[in-house]
């Protein structure tokens, strides 16, 4: 994340690099996309007027970044890929050992050789232990056979389908069983270290807006569990699919401010 664009300056903290090689700040293969996810979720824009940039969905929130991938455009990718090791596992432990409310997760693996992961599955299940909402993206493949996406088939992950502006499922991203909500990824305005702003597309970027969500959630009530943070995203969603839920958009599509209203029942009741 660029931690010096005037969207989210002053809200990125020191994080943690556990891929080691790659690009490096200024670079322009640098933090692009998780300066984009870090604006929806965080963006505070910078100014007043038409001009002041994203505002994201939890604009007080705090961004602890982790890297544990380069972007698509590196060209040491393929070289990270093969050398990466453990590195999601390490980074989704060390952000909850940081004491993260929510580990963003806009990235999946859904090639041939995709498969469960065990340290992948072991750090996923360690975090919902520490407390930590895991958010994943669904996958962009859609188009291609809906390949099975990790890390967002894990149990106990938010695991989050887009749709376009109408609510309409994006034919990019994938359907399956693991499902839990939907949101935005089409036509998302995002930020970019080199201070421009790009028309953006994914359930990445449908998870960064899910994120956001437990963010909101959270800060109204801080006390909730993880299940209760998914059960409630879940519970709370628009427009649900006939049945209440099916592969396309989970539940339906994320609504936090009625989430938030019934964390408040919820609470109530446990008086």
């Amino acid at each position: 994340v660029d931690a010096d664009h005037p969207d989210l300056a002053g809200s990125v903290l020191a994080g943690e690099d556990f891929v080691g090689l790659g690009a490096a700040p200024g670079d322009p293969e640098w933090a692009g996309h998780g300066t984009a996810m870090a604006g929806i979720i965080a963006g505070h824009g910078h100014g007043p007027g038409r001009d002041s940039g994203v505002l994201g969905v939890a604009p007080a929130a705090e961004v602890l970044p982790v890297r544990v991938l380069l972007e698509d455009e590196d060209p040491q990718r393929d070289e990270a890929s093969e050398s990466r090791g453990d590195a999601l596992a390490e980074g989704i432990r060390y952000a909850a050992n940081q004491g993260a409310d929510i580990i963003n997760l806009s990235l999946g693996d859904d090639s041939e050789s995709a498969h469960p992961d065990p340290e992948e599955d072991a750090a996923v299940r360690y975090a919902l232990r520490k407390g930590s909402v895991v958010v994943a993206s669904a996958g962009n493949g859609g188009e291609d056979g809906n390949p099975v996406s990790y890390p967002a088939g894990y149990p106990g992950v938010i695991a989050v389908a887009a749709v376009d502006r109408s609510g309409t499922p994006a034919d990019f991203s994938t359907r399956r069983w693991y499902a839990t909500v939907s949101a935005p990824g089409k036509d998302v305005i995002v930020a970019d270290p080199d201070g421009q702003y790009y028309s953006g597309w994914g359930t990445s970027a449908a998870a960064a807006f899910v994120s956001g969500s437990a963010a909101l959630l959270l800060s109204a009530y801080p006390d909730l569990t993880p299940a209760e943070v998914k059960r409630l995203l879940a519970d709370t969603a628009q427009s649900p699919p006939e049945g209440g839920r099916d592969d396309a958009v989970g539940s339906g599509v994320v609504d936090p401010a009625a989430a938030i209203e019934a964390a408040g029942e919820l609470e109530a009741g446990k008086r």
